[in-house]
């Protein structure tokens, strides 16, 4: 294969020999991403895709993505999800349904082949649709940041991302050259996703509205928070999963790191969802005002001789 053109692309620190897990959908992205990995000599690329179940042709995908691995000579490591039936059970959306099923099967191929690394195909694009998305629905400085380019999961599974830099037309690019197939995903297209109409809506809108293209903008906007958060991140003293939270540890910190504490308190002890009316109600406790709040999953913070604690 010939050396790829992504000026951008950074290799994942991975060992060249060791067994790396590719997730591949059977898109242009993913495909890209196989075929790149391969070139730049990673000789172990075990090819994952999970069937979600939720569309006639998704099989088929399954199939196509089965044969990609075999031309490429790499192993392929496939499953299947009802992640329709996953998202009622569980309560979810189809999207984030969508996720966790991705999530657990990442780490059931990861425990199969013995690897701790996993190379995603998420690049420029989905990174400035990324802050744009968590900037509407109210993200902070942490979710603004959009996707890190190196992340490391609680189980352990090491996740990188090495198209970050890369943008679409360049990936369009290096599908052509290499004269790659891909399946082409018909939901992509259904503006009922939330990120559907960000990408073919608010993004087009935005551009003529501004009289240019404002993806790089957002881009780097999301690429100087990433920095600056890295840096404040590493002020806010440590939970370490406490119980309770001392009323004095809030009082000598400025605002911006005493939210920051309370946030990653609160999913430290499990509570999801949590969002800045979440830890504004949490720090109102600090105030001598009321002495409990309502916290989602029926979940509820108390103040009490001076702390709170959770209950």
């Amino acid at each position: 294969m010939a050396r790829p053109p992504f000026s951008n692309a950074v290799l994942p620190d991975f060992p060249r020999r060791a067994a790396v897990l590719a997730g591949v959908s059977g898109g242009r992205d993913s495909v890209a991403l196989a075929h790149w990995l391969c070139a730049n000599g990673f000789t172990r690329v075990i090819v994952c895709h999970l069937d979600h179940g939720l569309r006639p042709e998704s099989r088929v995908d399954a199939k196509f993505v089965r044969a990609l691995a075999a031309q490429l000579g790499c192993r392929f490591s496939g499953g299947r999800t009802d992640v329709a039936s996953l998202a009622k059970r569980r309560g979810l959306s189809i999207e984030t349904a969508a996720r966790e099923a991705r999530h657990e099967f990442f780490a059931r191929c990861a425990k199969k082949h013995g690897t701790r690394a996993l190379v995603l195909a998420h690049h420029a694009d989905d990174q400035a649709e990324t802050f744009l998305f968590n900037l509407l629905r109210g993200a902070g400085p942490g979710g603004l940041c959009g996707m890190a380019a190196l992340t490391v999961r609680d189980d352990g599974l090491s996740i990188a991302r090495p198209l970050l830099g890369v943008w679409r037309e360049e990936i369009d690019a290096y599908i052509a050259a290499h004269d790659l197939d891909f399946r082409e995903d018909a939901s992509n297209a259904d503006p009922r996703h939330t990120r559907n109409g960000i990408r073919h809506s608010a993004l087009p809108a935005l551009a003529q509205a501004m009289g240019r293209d404002v993806r790089r903008a957002l881009w780097r906007a999301a690429e100087i928070l990433r920095a600056e958060n890295d840096v404040v991140s590493g002020q806010v003293p440590r939970t370490g999963g406490i119980a309770e939270v001392p009323l004095e540890a809030l009082a000598g910190l400025p605002l911006a790191l005493r939210r920051r504490l309370i946030h990653e308190w609160l999913r430290a002890g499990g509570v999801k969802d949590v969002g800045f009316d979440e830890v504004e109600a949490v720090l109102s406790l600090a105030g001598g005002g009321r002495a409990k709040v309502n916290l989602p999953g029926g979940r509820y913070a108390r103040r009490n001789k001076k702390r709170i604690f959770l209950e």
